[in-house]
């Protein structure tokens, strides 16, 4: 990508108080979308550049707005031009989760508990004005397993009866997301700043949020505790699933819930980093196909899941099951 500033920046920036700020790119990994660091007077802001017709950003601000109307901590949105791709947006700095648990690994159960408050914050507000996380998203992201793992490991497999086998898991979770929470898809410690790092850190800052859907409360915790990008003990998944039911609430049909959602989103990843190998050349991802895997397997073990193991047993051989997805090739 080339490290000259986009057309059109001096004029955006010009209708803003960022009118001769410090421009610095920063690093990103989508293909179109880039993002710079504006600084000054001691101060800074984050700018996004998601210019049509590869990028829409309308939908992040859609979220983005809705977030921060009610309570919750997305970045501020300080100006915007959807129609040019331009986002000015409040700086939550450099401080992900991620990297400060690693780097304080003491600290990781408070954050943790502190990404659980916040979704227990969201999930008692009332669903958001986005489109339902109904049946026919929920097969069209277990399909992406069949159509690029299956392949990539040279496995032809039953088809009609992986799509049966999660209409007969899924269907009965559907009538317990209605009306639904807010649901915002990649929530975990990578896509959660910490806006006052420490011991005593106070709201976390949401992003990577544009593609919210309504639907069960069950899944941006599966995304949280069993994360793809790091380890999260079983320990600190009981713990935290313990928090969060004791805020929200009995619920009888949770933990099975739980397994479910965790089947469906572990099986759509390896699908998804799969293809991010096979299609778009990025290999780094194929190391994190065994923790999510392993993370399936536990899933699938619950009796709720027992169609799609079932399906599991007669379609994918044992022995790359055991190594945990095995060797993509």
């Amino acid at each position: 990508m080339s490290d000259a500033l986009p057309e059109g920046i001096h004029q955006f920036l010009g209708d803003t108080e960022w009118e001769g700020a410090e421009i610095a790119p920063l690093v990103g990994d989508a293909s179109f979308r880039r993002y710079f660091r504006l600084r000054m007077a001691g101060h800074s802001a984050m700018l996004m550049h998601a210019p049509p017709p590869h990028e829409d950003p309308r939908p992040f601000l859609h979220v983005a707005h809705w977030l921060n109307d009610h309570g919750m901590r997305a970045p501020a949105i300080l100006a915007e031009d959807a129609e040019q791709g331009w986002v000015l947006t409040e700086d939550f700095g450099d401080h992900r989760m991620r990297e400060w648990i690693d780097d304080h690994p003491d600290h990781e159960e408070h954050i943790y508990a502190q990404a659980i408050e916040a979704l227990v914050q969201l999930h008692r507000l009332p669903p958001g004005p986005f489109e339902p996380y109904d049946m026919a998203v929920y097969r069209r992201e277990v399909d992406l397993f069949t159509e690029w793992y299956c392949p990539a490991m040279g496995l032809e497999v039953d088809l009609e009866g992986w799509r049966a086998a999660w209409d007969d898991a899924l269907t009965s979770l559907l009538s317990r997301q209605d009306p639904g929470v807010t649901v915002l898809r990649d929530y975990h410690a990578e896509n959660i700043m910490l806006l006052k790092p420490g011991k005593l850190a106070g709201a976390q800052g949401l992003i990577d949020f544009q593609d919210a859907l309504v639907g069960h409360p069950a899944y941006d915790l599966v995304s949280l505790l069993q994360d793809a990008r790091r380890d999260v003990s079983e320990d600190l998944e009981h713990d935290m699933l313990c928090r969060y039911r004791a805020a929200a609430g009995p619920d009888e049909y949770f933990e099975a819930d739980y397994a479910r959602l965790g089947a469906q989103r572990n099986a759509k990843i390896v699908g998804i980093f799969t293809r991010l190998y096979k299609r778009d050349g990025k290999s780094r991802y194929l190391g994190m196909i065994p923790r999510v895997w392993k993370a399936m397997e536990r899933d699938l073990a619950h009796a709720a899941m027992a169609p799609v193991a079932d399906w599991f047993a007669a379609n994918i051989p044992q022995d790359i099951r055991d190594s945990f997805g095995g060797e993509v090739r």
